[in-house]
């Protein structure tokens, strides 16, 4: 049971595995924050583009 509990310890003070935790956190919001930010300016990009299209003769 001992061996057990060094063990806990061992493992909370580690701090590697949390830094690879906020590192995934923080890729996540970043890829979130450009998806959406791919998501509106397409949506501008697609509208500019059609209103070419029905300027040209």
């Amino acid at each position: 049971m001992n061996k057990f509990f060094n063990g806990l310890k061992a493992f909370i003070r580690d701090e590697e595995g949390a830094t690879a935790t906020e590192y995934a956190v923080m890729l996540a919001l970043i890829i979130v924050i450009a998806l959406g930010a791919i998501s509106a300016l397409g949506t501008k990009v697609s509208s500019t583009f059609a209103d070419i299209e029905a300027a040209m003769p």
